[in-house]
């Protein structure tokens, strides 16, 4: 399973690539707005100074929710860099759009992705990724780790080459638990990755192995 990390820290996103795991990175709005990046000039830049430090797939999204202003903005972000996958949400005129820029060659993520049935068109419309947002199912009380098992399923029924990207992740345990189930991506915050590294047995064993070999050095 492929990590991303999702933020538009640069600082995480370093600390990330650093551990030598993270393969790829999202962002959005939001997040954009969380450290503070608005108006379109710096937006682009960032964009740019993150394919600085990742080589791997950026999720770039779009704003605009008509077919026109999608294709002209996933384009124009498609000529950043090589490594630029355009987001695009999962609207009518998104399903459109993605299958343009299927045609021309330009990767997509279909963004907000709540059901099998949307799953399903973005994959038919030929989107690279798409982002079932499990964490905020679970906010509803809906399974979302149950929606990523379904849409595994359809998409190996008919041998689709879209990738599910899991996205939304709160914890750890949603990371071991899609891997179970076999989505190709998960998209997780800085915390959630280092939780991984920690055990309390290998805390107190590492504690154990350096205090005998203090005592065999002494």
């Amino acid at each position: 399973m492929k990590f991303f990390i999702d933020t538009a820290n640069l600082d995480e996103i370093k600390e990330a690539n650093d551990l030598g795991v993270l393969d790829g990175v999202t962002t959005n709005p939001s997040l954009m707005a969380k450290e503070g990046i608005t108006g379109e000039v710096n937006i682009i830049q960032h964009y740019i100074d993150i394919c600085q430090i990742v080589d791997g797939p950026i999720s770039a999204e779009v704003i605009a929710t008509d077919y026109e202003g999608i294709v002209r903005e996933g384009e124009h972000l498609a000529s950043l860099h090589k490594n630029i996958v355009v987001k695009v949400p999962m609207i009518a005129e998104g399903i459109k759009a993605i299958k343009y820029f299927s045609s021309k060659g330009i990767k997509t993520n279909c963004t907000l992705i709540f059901s099998a049935g949307q799953a399903l068109l973005a994959a038919k419309a030929g989107a690279t990724y798409i982002s079932p947002f499990l964490g905020r199912l679970d906010d509803i009380s809906t399974n979302g780790l149950d929606l990523i098992a379904q849409i595994r399923l359809i998409y190996d029924n008919y041998s689709f080459e879209t990738q599910i990207l899991a996205a939304s992740v709160r914890h750890p345990m949603h990371i071991i638990n899609c891997a179970e189930i076999g989505s190709d991506v998960a998209t997780v915050p800085l915390k959630a990755i280092k939780a991984l590294l920690n055990h309390p047995l290998t805390t107190s064993g590492l504690e154990t192995f350096l205090a005998d070999h203090a005592k065999g050095n002494s």
